[in-house]
């Protein structure tokens, strides 16, 4: 074990580099990006940059200059104090690189690796889990301003890729309808004039596309992005009919409208999702950080293990397996994983301890809101036979369908209703059921599922269930460092793995954060308590 009392001196990046040494092996970069010889500037000094950078949140000419001027930077990186540093733009190709031999992820596995060696980390242990929204490095636009920008978009990709073809045919308005952007001046405030100009964008992004895929044109020109985004937007966003041999172009309605995971919501970034929860919406992703939170007791500090990033429509439990299987992969698997009940599902409850090893500890939520509203009968006062396939209510009645299939997250499911005038007479209908309509209907997993649902039911009432399940709530604290110290509620970048890089960068920044925190003995930030809860009113 290494004597962590002798590096109490310096700064977080001197302190890292005399206790952990070269922490990113040039050779593990070098052979995937094909290097010979001797780089400019070696790929393992450009991680640590990286990562130094995130920690400081800084630009990347504010860490090309640190690299040149500070002394505490040229230490962990075994520069010479005249070393020139090198052009900020050798950072992006950097990023460009790793993400192009998909090595965004080893940056973070390297260090993790090196706390692995000196028992920093470890597996089998306590580990918890919380995601946060991450909002769009794009403007947020009405739905008249986005079809517009869009066709602008592609016009101005066109006028790059082919200027000649385009000024062949393009009608001479266009310079002055779509050369600045479309919020950058007032848009009508009349009703009629916005109808006008939205018919009017629509009819000519449909111009646009015509001659681009028409035989003449180019072949690789509808290959051009912007043009494909602009065919996308144009099929999501619009619909034409023809009546009387007359075309008509109308917005598409609400129900006509392509589910928020398959909608694009900006040209400049097509990967970006629009979502909303509990109440708030945004465009843009999601980031789920995964820590370590063993007690005091292990002598281990509170460190991050893995990171993963989706756009904003995933749900939480579709990356719990993804989760499981690179922890597994790096053999930090945990022994109790602790998560919100956003989390949680029968099949991940009955699975992964089975499957992993892995107990799963989250709220199971009520069976539905009109039973604990109205305390009415809820599906426990409901006595089910899996042999015959029928359901008996409190008042004996039996249930006339059984269907299984999948319900709305395409999940295993039972769907058991009773006949309507079965429960029509009923003097209880109004404690069972707020459908004047149709009979009492409950849905149920399958039976070792619905076993294990019941099951945690019971557990989650217990104290001591309380007591283990409050440690999650450290896992907040987390998601507050990564947005106060490196930004993450806010992407720098477009597109789904370039917004994903930054935030494994954020998380290995904040593990050295931690660790020099550790090091110099600094406690963990307190409870914040307000002044008026904190008044002593027996005094």
């Amino acid at each position: 074990m290494v004597a962590w009392a002798a590096f109490p001196k310096g700064c977080l990046a001197m302190r890292v580099r005399d206790a952990l040494g070269a922490l990113f092996d040039d050779e593990v970069f070098r052979s995937a990006f094909g290097v010979r010889g001797r780089p400019g500037v070696a790929p393992g000094q450009l991680a640590l940059v990286s990562v130094l950078q995130f920690a400081e949140n800084l630009t990347d000419r504010q860490a090309a200059h640190a690299v040149r001027a500070r002394i505490d930077w040229k230490y962990p990186l075994g520069l010479d104090l005249a070393d020139p540093g090198f052009d900020f733009t050798v950072l992006t190709g950097f990023r460009d690189r790793l993400l192009a031999h998909s090595l965004e992820e080893e940056i973070l596995d390297l260090l993790l690796e090196r706390l692995t060696e000196l028992g920093l980390v470890a597996g089998r242990g306590r580990q918890r889990t919380d995601s946060t929204h991450v909002l769009a490095a794009v403007r947020n636009l009405n739905r008249l301003e986005f079809v517009g920008e869009t066709l602008r978009a592609a016009l101005e990709a066109v006028a790059v890729a082919e200027p000649q073809w385009l000024a062949s045919w393009m009608p001479p308005a266009w310079q002055k309808q779509y050369g600045a952007r479309m919020d950058s001046y007032r848009l009508p405030g009349d009703e009629s004039e916005r109808t006008q100009l939205t018919w009017r964008i629509a009819a000519d992004g449909y111009l646009l596309l015509e001659a681009a895929f028409a035989s003449a044109a180019p072949g690789w020109l509808r290959e051009v992005p912007a043009v494909g985004i602009l065919r996308t937007v144009w099929l999501q966003q619009f619909q034409r009919t023809a009546m009387d041999g007359v075309q008509e172009v109308a917005w598409r309605g609400k129900n006509d409208l392509p589910p928020s995971r398959a909608r694009i919501t900006s040209p400049y970034d097509p990967d970006s999702r629009n979502a909303i929860k509990r109440g708030s919406a945004w465009d843009g992703y999601k980031v789920h950080f995964t820590e370590t939170c063993d007690t005091q007791e292990s002598g281990r500090p509170h460190l991050i293990t893995h990171v993963v990033t989706t756009d904003a429509t995933v749900g939480d439990p579709v990356v719990v397996d993804e989760i499981h299987d690179r922890l597994h992969a790096k053999h930090l698997l945990p022994g109790d994983h602790l998560m919100d009940a956003g989390y949680i599902s029968a099949e991940l409850l009955l699975t992964a301890p089975s499957q992993r090893g892995v107990r799963v500890i989250g709220p199971v939520r009520p069976h539905t809101r009109h039973t604990v509203q109205a305390a009415g009968y809820g599906k426990t006062s409901f006595t089910i036979d899996w042999d015959t396939r029928q359901a008996t209510c409190p008042n004996g009645a039996h249930s006339r369908y059984w269907t299984e299939g999948l319900d709305n997250n395409q999940r295993p499911a039972i769907r058991i209703r009773f006949a309507t005038e079965t429960c029509a007479p009923c003097p209880a209908r109004t404690q069972c059921t707020s459908s004047t309509r149709y009979g009492r209907q409950l849905t149920v997993r399958p039976q070792d599922q619905d076993a294990v649902l019941e099951r945690v039911r019971a557990e989650q009432e217990s104290e001591q269930w309380k007591a283990v399940y409050a440690t999650r709530s450290g896992v907040e604290g987390t998601i507050h460092q990564a947005v106060t110290t490196t930004g993450a509620r806010r992407t720098r970048y477009t597109g789904l793995r370039k917004t994903a890089l930054p935030h494994i960068l954020t998380a290995t920044a904040i593990n050295l954060i931690r660790i020099d925190a550790w090091w110099t003995g600094q406690p963990l930030a307190p409870t914040r308590t307000s002044h008026l809860a904190a008044l002593d009113l027996a005094a």
